[in-house]
């Protein structure tokens, strides 16, 4: 069950949105939410609350950090937790909120293109990554990794600005 799913109970929406004001370590502009990681949250029988995540890569650093400020957020609000990671399905950036795609364009990171277009380029197609300053097409890729491995680097062949590009996982 996804957070666009989830159930209406009281105590489980309240521990919905207490999550949501979580920001992503390496994307601040994101929240984990936006990027669909928390996957999951169940109250079980003991009274206890299962928090399911799933890893965006099993190799990425912010991982152990992720689980550290969801662990506090709820200890803070006094809640009787557990942790579960799950690797199926596996993570993919459609899994990025539209409204984490917007936040992404706004803090100049251009958002990464459907997994179906992700796909054409498989079979030779060119990848066309738009610029999130001026919205040009015409882009060059420097360098196959930006500030974190899960990004890009890129520059806009007309406006000249660098940026970076959340790459489809």
């Amino acid at each position: 069950m996804t957070s666009e799913a989830r159930p209406r109970d009281e105590k489980t929406e309240a521990i919905w949105q207490l999550l949501s004001e979580l920001e992503d370590p390496e994307i601040p502009a994101l929240t984990l939410m936006d990027l669909g990681i928390i996957r999951e949250i169940n109250l079980e029988p003991d009274g206890r609350v299962e928090v399911v995540l799933t890893t965006t890569y099993t190799a990425c650093p912010a991982t152990h950090f992720i689980e550290l400020l969801v662990a506090e957020k709820l200890e803070d609000a006094g809640y009787e937790f557990r942790l579960t990671t799950k690797l199926t399905p596996t993570w993919t950036t459609d899994w990025i909120s539209e409204e984490g795609r917007r936040k992404l364009r706004e803090y100049g990171i251009a958002p990464p293109i459907t997994a179906t277009t992700s796909k054409k380029v498989l079979m030779g197609a060119k990848l066309e990554i738009e610029c999130p300053q001026c919205r040009s097409s015409r882009t060059t890729r420097i360098s196959e990794f930006g500030s974190t491995p899960c990004k890009s680097l890129y520059k806009c062949d007309d406006c000249a600005e660098p940026f970076e590009y959340f790459k489809c996982i």
